[in-house]
């Protein structure tokens, strides 16, 4: 296992047990528990746990981790899912993506779609969203106009939130909206981990004539601190096959098309 997977695998289980043990996540990882320590320190200089006594403790029950190490989580299936869910698009679209790592896949599956050119020195398509890696990777394609939303900019997810951010947002009207979750259920609705970030997809809700929501099975039937939306303001969600089969039923229950990869 390489060390940005076991970090992430650390912070993984941390976030289910609340406390780790050295010796014990040594064992289960098939390490040292040298190695653990090592791993323990460096997230603990980084503020995303608390070290204790042959161990570690969560800093946040609500566990949000940084960008960098939710890459390394659910990589094939968060691969299936933006493939499926940038077929959604159409030539000529606005579409809207907020920040998180299955938004920034169904951004690069929108850039690999020949079909969704333009001709000349036109856009194919229209790109509006908060996340400024989403914004850098897309800022090179000639075919696709980007708008950023203005506001501050978040270290852990890399989106853009605040009054700026509203503005602008304020003034846009998106044909279709992917919309990446910290957690989805289907009674509750959507959630984000941080206020400033639901406040801002709630806003790309509202202006969205279409909303996608994008999120591997691990996030369905839960909930997490600042509600996006309701569950009927989202259209479809986009999952993969491992989503649990009551839960999906659930969500079509209350009329939102599923769609597992």
């Amino acid at each position: 296992m390489a060390r940005h997977e076991r970090l992430s695998t650390l912070l993984d289980m941390l976030g289910q047990r609340e406390k780790i043990d050295v010796e014990d996540v040594a064992a289960e990882l098939n390490v040292s528990a040298a190695t653990i320590r090592r791993d323990l320190d460096h997230l603990a200089e980084q503020q995303l746990l608390t070290r204790t006594r042959g161990g570690a403790v969560a800093n946040d029950l609500a566990y949000d981790l940084p960008l960098r190490y939710k890459t390394a989580r659910h990589v094939p299936e968060k691969q299936r899912i933006s493939a499926a869910a940038a077929a959604f698009a159409a030539k000529g679209m606005v579409v809207g993506l907020n920040g998180g790592t299955t938004t920034a896949g169904v951004a690069r599956a929108l850039a690999m779609r020949s079909d969704l050119a333009g001709r000349g020195d036109a856009a194919g398509l229209t790109v509006v969203t908060n996340a400024l890696n989403i914004a850098h990777e897309l800022a090179v394609r000639p075919n696709v106009k980007i708008v950023v939303t203005g506001g501050v900019a978040r270290p852990q997810s890399f989106e853009l939130s605040g009054p700026l951010a509203t503005r602008v947002l304020s003034e846009l009207t998106i044909d279709l909206l992917f919309l990446g979750v910290d957690a989805f259920d289907p009674e509750a609705g959507a959630f984000a981990h941080h206020e400033g970030e639901a406040s801002i997809n709630r806003l790309m809700v509202e202006r969205a004539e279409r909303v996608v929501a994008v999120a591997d099975g691990s996030k369905l039937g839960r909930r997490a601190f600042a509600r996006i939306c309701e569950t009927p303001q989202v259209h479809a969600l986009v999952t993969d096959t491992d989503a649990d089969p009551e839960a999906v039923r659930a969500f079509e229950a209350v009329g939102v098309e599923v769609q597992t990869v």
